[in-house]
């Protein structure tokens, strides 16, 4: 909940900024470019230290990472310093507090409803994203941007010592009696190498390079997209809000509809519905209503983030053992660099049309490459 929700809040200090240091559009989406890069450049040390280290330090770190970089963003006064602090030191506090160790985590307890049980956990996805992108909105609305980055960064930071003590990390980390032994004995099989030798870890890697590209295109402007065609800055902020609570429950059912009707299916349903909701955000520009931003929401939110609890349960199963955080991670990178990739093109984008037609079209072709790995790879398209 804290990983990415507190990321997203990036997309309600883009306006801000730029009307108080007047940065080019381009200027800051390569910011949050910075952040998924070193989001996606950290995700495999991440999972080796996950390996060794176990989830108290991984998680304990990632919460003070946050609180340092959130409250120091309080007081930025040039853009080497927002690349800094919200580029580089959020990329690492997500990636410390993100799918990789949590997935290697519940890896530890479930094996036969693991699908279900990676969806009902990355929930908290959305949920972080309904809660901090409005109250982010409110105190940014309400005092100042400043105000708001240090009222994130020193909550956060009186969190730490909390997370780092009174959890019981120890029985966490033990996992499941029943695949305890093997995880105790470093067995499992796969190795890093091992496992980039196969077509399933390719195929996995392209769908999330091409679904992240495709979704950050859109998501990084999403509230500023709705204020310039019109909306209000609080009713653009609770769209987006809303789209966080709408992912939270399609991240809770992706695992079960996965397990009940197949990887394969679940996945193309969500593809589809993601492509209806840009789609609809084309139309927005033409003729903007609150009927359409409705439909929007309800269809683009109930298929966004599906795709991430699938691929992680898919990795988790495929390649199971003590290397499963390593070789999660290297994945997931692709994830975060597709992600930094979608987010800048589609501010170049908009500085050189000076509007958002070509970015969606941008992100529909790729939405479009991202399903072809579960129809051309035969281990996905029939992985139960």
């Amino acid at each position: 909940m804290f990983g990415r929700g507190l990321g997203d809040t990036y997309a309600v200090f883009l306006l801000p900024l730029e009307r108080e240091f007047g940065w080019a559009r381009s200027q800051l989406t390569g910011v949050y470019s910075v952040y998924l890069l070193v989001n996606g450049f950290t995700a495999p040390l991440v999972g080796l230290a996950f390996d060794r280290l176990g989830p108290r330090w991984v998680f304990g770190a990632g919460v003070a990472c946050f609180g340092a970089a959130f409250f120091l963003a309080g007081g930025i006064v040039s853009l080497w310093q927002f690349y800094v602090l919200i580029g580089a030191l959020v990329g690492i506090a997500v990636s410390l507090n993100g799918m990789v160790p949590g997935s290697a985590l519940l890896a530890r307890w479930y094996r036969a409803r693991l699908s279900t049980a990676i969806g009902i956990a990355f929930s908290a996805v959305g949920v972080g994203t309904l809660v901090f992108v409005p109250l982010a909105q409110y105190l940014v609305s309400e005092y100042h941007w400043r105000v708001a980055y240090r009222i994130f960064g020193l909550t956060l930071l009186a969190a730490a010592p909390a997370v780092l003590f009174l959890l019981p990390w120890r029985r966490f980390a033990a996992g499941h009696p029943e695949y305890r032994p093997k995880l105790m004995k470093g067995e499992g099989g796969w190795t890093l190498r091992a496992a980039m030798r196969t077509p399933v870890y390719w195929g996995l890697a392209l769908i999330f390079f091409c679904t992240a590209t495709a979704m950050f295109s859109v998501i990084v402007q999403l509230v500023a997209f709705l204020v310039d065609t019109g909306f209000s800055p609080f009713t653009a902020a609770g769209a987006f809000g809303a789209l966080g609570m709408l992912s939270a429950l399609s991240i809770m059912a992706s695992g079960f509809l996965s397990d009940r009707f197949g990887y394969r299916q679940a996945v193309t349903a969500s593809f589809l519905g993601t492509a209806s909701g840009m789609a609809i955000l084309l139309v927005l520009t033409q003729f903007p209503s609150h009927a359409l931003l409705i439909a929007f929401v309800a269809i683009f939110g109930l298929c966004m983030g599906t795709r991430g609890p699938v691929v992680s349960s898919v990795c988790a199963k495929v390649f199971a053992g003590a290397n499963v955080a390593t070789i999660y991670g290297t994945i997931y990178s692709m994830n975060a660099l597709g992600a930094a990739f979608g987010s800048y093109v589609g501010g170049v984008l908009h500085d050189l049309t000076g509007g958002y037609r070509v970015g969606l079209v941008f992100a529909l072709v790729f939405i479009a490459l991202a399903a072809i790995p579960f129809w051309a790879i035969r281990p996905l398209r029939t992985f139960r």
